[in-house]
């Protein structure tokens, strides 16, 4: 299967849905299947490497950002995730090297509080599609995992639980296909490690 751009994708939408008459209403339900697939989609297109400058302990977030992988202080040490609360109960007496970050609304708060800079290697949203930006690589690589999103959307609109229902089973199939080869492609020839003491 193929769908070349943002037009195809709504001319075998409305063919599949049976709704040749939604035009009018596309973008919208463009943008509830995209904003489903960024709640539940993580591969490695996704992925992006951002320079985060901290100042007076904190930074805003890349304004795409879903989700960190990976936050590396300025030698290259990684910091982990830490419960806000947590942050707050540690106490280095001064400051210092970042040790932990916590995600507040649209920033990264890494502890303790400072000015420097931090890499970080996220999960960004799935880049739009609109008519003037007609393509994206989710279109190009799973253009089934769009379709049957918009055929889900506009069955929700038209109050057809059935008819979403099937969609959305189509969809999540799709997903699955997806995170499948996803998977290969990243560990396809790994080799396993055993850690810890062996005898």
């Amino acid at each position: 299967m193929s769908i070349a751009d943002f037009a195809a994708l709504l001319v075998d939408a409305g063919e599949y849905s049976g709704r040749n008459d939604i035009a009018h209403l596309f973008r919208r339900f463009v943008g509830l299947a995209e904003l489903k697939l960024n709640r539940a989609l993580r591969v490695s297109e996704m992925e992006a490497t951002a320079a985060l400058s901290v100042v007076d302990g904190d930074a805003p977030l890349p304004a795409d950002f879903l989700e960190a992988r990976q936050v590396l202080t300025a030698s290259g040490r990684p910091i982990r995730a830490v419960a806000l609360q947590q942050l707050a109960e540690i106490d280095l007496g001064g400051a210092g090297a970042p040790l932990g970050y916590a995600i507040v609304g649209n920033r990264i708060k890494p502890f303790p509080p400072g000015s420097y800079g931090l890499t970080m290697t996220y999960y960004r949203k799935i880049p739009p599609l609109t008519a003037v930006s007609p393509t994206n690589w989710l279109l190009d690589k799973a253009p089934d995992v769009y379709l049957y999103g918009l055929v889900e959307e506009i069955a929700i609109w038209e109050r057809d639980a059935g008819k979403a229902a099937a969609a959305q089973q189509l969809k999540s199939m799709a997903l699955d296909g997806l995170g499948v080869a996803d998977e290969r492609t990243r560990w396809g020839d790994a080799q396993m490690t055993v850690g810890g003491v062996t005898p």
